[in-house]
């Protein structure tokens, strides 16, 4: 199965993470949207990010050894939409990117990570 997904992502509390080459950022407690894609075995990509022992490889493996995963979304394509899927969080009111680059490092997004805050009627936004 090829597509783009998005992780609904909670942090129990705010903790500063290194994320590879990008830095060492504070990421407050709350709600996060990650939208990524996998056009080669989309199963298997989100597979991986709910395993605890891998290799650190992309921003989202250093936020998820803190975060945990509440939710996916899947949208079945042959199509690159994660950006546009992106936007659409992105636009949300009280959105915003946490950290420049991440998740993005091969579009022109400010970030494919975008914190919605700490309410949690957030949750059932989605």
């Amino acid at each position: 199965m090829k597509g783009a997904y998005q992780l609904h992502l909670r942090l129990d509390k705010s903790v500063r993470i290194k994320v590879g080459k990008l830095g060492t950022f504070l990421f407050p407690a709350g709600r996060y949207v990650y939208t990524g894609s996998a056009l080669n075995g989309l199963e298997k990509r989100i597979e991986r990010h709910f395993r605890k022992q891998k290799k650190l490889r992309w921003h989202i493996d250093f936020l998820l050894q803190h975060a945990q995963i509440e939710s996916v979304t899947v949208v079945e394509t042959d199509e690159r939409i994660e950006c546009e899927l992106n936007c659409q969080v992105l636009n949300r009111p009280k959105a915003k990117v946490i950290v420049k680059g991440f998740g993005s490092s091969d579009c022109r997004c400010p970030a494919h990570l975008i914190y919605l805050g700490e309410g949690d009627g957030l949750k059932n936004e989605f």
